[in-house]
């Protein structure tokens, strides 16, 4: 590398060692090599989920770097707090301690590793450390002092291997009562001229303070009306439960109103990832875009305690968030904040939001959950755009919609081969064009979306829509045991997906166990309480095949005021009244049907039908002809 080459950069680096490592060695190979890499792999968990990097772990030692000091001794923390967990479980001559260094300093890039005295200092503050503890330079201190639940002792300064100067050296006191203290430290006494200073820069802070206390707290601010949970229209989960409102596009341009719906569809879909957390649908929480609702409405109306609001700024490459998460039942912001970013630091930001969102709401999450959180992506911004504005185009489930969201997704696949929302999402596309009557040839279709899926799955196999999706497409080429075993795989991975949910309400109804799919459909209102069309017709196909014509009747009409004209409604009605002998309604629903699509034929209607058992369609087309239909 040239001097010309050289490229410099500020950079928090993190250095880790086992004390004691040659004699767990000398005492058990295997055993300390098997607990020294899993204890990595969780140390390279936390190093990520703190937007870190792992620079490299020869042996027993581990190099990490961070964009923040912060994020640098925080996962420091972590990392001793979570291995010292781990250690209670194993023998005395067992347990396995790491020595961490955490300095700020000047590095030097050479490929993926990073050199310098910045990484030197790392390293000696590591060797000073205690087996279970942390040592930060001066440098480090000065950033974190203030920021962090910790507490600090003054070592003073150490002379240390290869550095010219003496380093500053602080030890960490990660114990809950040693937060906010600094042990050890004692400061100069100032100048006359530095007290003067002191003195008018104290008055300003009082001023600010006053100002800020005026701001924030005197100044009368509109009350929230707080929620009811008597008057909610669902109980409250017995997890905490959210919605997550659809962001206010605030870029003065309605074609960037992708971007802000792909930033709320990106927040819902990775809280959704969180098992201990009940996330309600994108197509309920949308139902209010554009609308000047409340929080008690909207917490009332879908029976959640928390609602997130928020707004979306893009402009010339930089991204301005806004964001603050409500209790609905005290009416408190439990968390509010502002975020201005380059537009390419977009994916960092939506996982900073998001773990915001989940620490407010006091949820704790291992770190197999933290890695399943952050799972899959994309790092081409490109691509990342264009499949947001594939999926808007998507969602309009229109024929010139389903074009254009097609080409779309086709270019994001091109941008990047490995991101696996573009094939899921061009799989959606070809199952619409059967469903819309678009393709020329179904077959085709179904075949082009289970290839995607297929793929979709290879890049992440926990990707729980391909799942879901593969399992429509087994459905609709009548394999159903198939079709029911893609399905549950899609809701293992991802309990709070209320597509899956209904898909498998779909899968079961014409798999022969109506019931149980009422069951499934009930778990999918829930998670999206302002359902579609599809949710009504699979209900009411559900009970019709269960024989509760009762609640076919109820849920049709239901149905038609929430959707009329839908003809497949009017069928699932004209069946249920000739079964329950009421010939006249039945004749009446026939009409109905008739009055929609005059080209309707029974030898169509069979031919779309996807039941396992050939009685239920047997049954089906002899009600329908039975009330006038041919």
């Amino acid at each position: 590398m040239t001097t010309q080459e050289v490229k410099r950069k500020l950079a928090a680096i993190l250095s880790a060692d086992v004390k004691g490592y040659s004699r767990l060695m000398g005492e058990d190979e295997v055993g300390t090599i098997q607990t020294l890499n899993a204890y990595k792999e969780v140390m390279t968990g936390l190093i990520q989920h703190h937007r870190g990097r792992v620079v490299d772990a020869p042996g027993d030692n581990l190099l990490a770097e961070f964009a923040s000091v912060v994020d640098a001794v925080q996962c420091a923390v972590e990392i001793q707090k979570e291995i010292k967990t781990r250690n209670a479980q194993l023998p005395e001559n067992q347990k396995m301690e790491f020595r961490i260094g955490v300095n700020l300093g000047d590095v030097i890039e050479d490929g993926e590793q990073i050199l310098g005295d910045g990484v030197n200092i790392a390293t000696r503050l590591e060797s000073l450390s205690d087996a279970g503890g942390i040592r930060i330079s001066g440098t480090a201190f000065d950033h974190v002092r203030n920021k962090l639940d910790l507490g600090y002792e003054y070592l003073g300064e150490q002379t240390v291997k290869n550095i010219a100067l003496p380093v500053r050296v602080y030890k960490v006191l990660m114990e809950p009562e040693s937060a906010g203290k600094l042990i050890g430290e004692k400061k100069a006494k100032p100048r006359q001229w530095q007290k003067t200073v002191l003195v008018v820069i104290a008055a300003l802070i009082v001023v600010a303070a006053a100002f800020a206390i005026w701001r924030f707290y005197l100044r009368p601010t509109p009350p929230i009306e707080v929620a009811s949970k008597d008057k909610m229209a669902f109980p409250l989960p017995d997890k905490p439960s959210i919605a997550v409102m659809p962001f206010t596009n605030m870029s003065g341009d309605p074609k960037e109103e992708y971007f802000s719906d792909g930033i709320t569809e990106e927040i819902i879909t990775a809280l959704s990832k969180v098992p201990y957390l009940f996330v309600i649908a994108r197509n309920s929480t949308f139902t209010y875009k554009g609308k000047p609702v409340k929080v008690k409405q909207v917490s009332e109306e879908l029976g959640v305690r928390y609602v997130l609001e928020g707004s979306v700024r893009k402009e010339e490459g930089k991204v301005r968030i806004t964001a603050q998460l409500i209790d609905a039942l005290t009416g408190h912001h439990l968390w509010a904040d502002r975020y201005d970013r380059d537009l390419r630091n977009i994916f960092a930001l939506q996982d900073e939001i998001t773990m915001k969102i989940i620490t407010a709401m006091q949820v704790k999450l291992t770190v197999g959950e933290l890695a399943n959180l952050w799972a899959g992506g994309t790092k081409n911004l490109d691509a990342y755009l264009k499949c947001m504005e594939a999926y808007t185009n998507y969602l309009r489930t229109t024929k010139e919609g389903n074009a254009l969201g097609k080409k779309l997704a086709e270019e994001v696949i091109s941008l990047d081969p490995k991101y696996p929302r573009g094939y899921v999402l061009l799989a959606q596309i070809y199952l619409w064009d059967i469903l819309l009557g678009t393709t020329e040839s179904p077959e085709k279709s179904l075949a082009k979306a289970k290839d995607l899926a297929e793929k979709a799955i290879a890049l992440d196999n926990s990707e729980s829509t391909a799942h879901g999706l593969l399992g429509s497409v087994y459905l609709m080429s009548r394999q159903h045991d198939k079709a029911i075993t893609q399905v549950e795989r899609a809701i293992s991975l991802n309990p709070n997906d209320a597509s899956n949910q209904i898909r498998l309400g779909f899968v079961l109804l014409n798999s022969g166990r109506p019931q149980e799919a009422i069951s499934a459909l009930k778990n999918h209102k829930r998670l999206n309480p302002i359902p579609s069309q599809q949710y009504y017709l699979q209900l009411v196909t559900a009970y019709r095949l269960s024989g509760q014509y009762k609640e076919v009747i109820e849920t049709g009409k239901e149905a038609l005021r929430q959707v009329p004209n839908n003809i497949n409604i009017y069928l699932q009605l004209a069946a249920a009244y000739m079964m329950m002998g009421r010939e006249e309604e039945a004749r009446a629903a026939a009409i109905e049907v008739m009055k929609i699509n005059p080209k309707f034929s029974l030898e169509w209607y069979a031919k779309t039908t996807y039941f396992k058992n050939q009685n239920d369609i047997d049954k089906t087309i002899d009600a329908l002809r039975k009330a006038g239909l041919k």
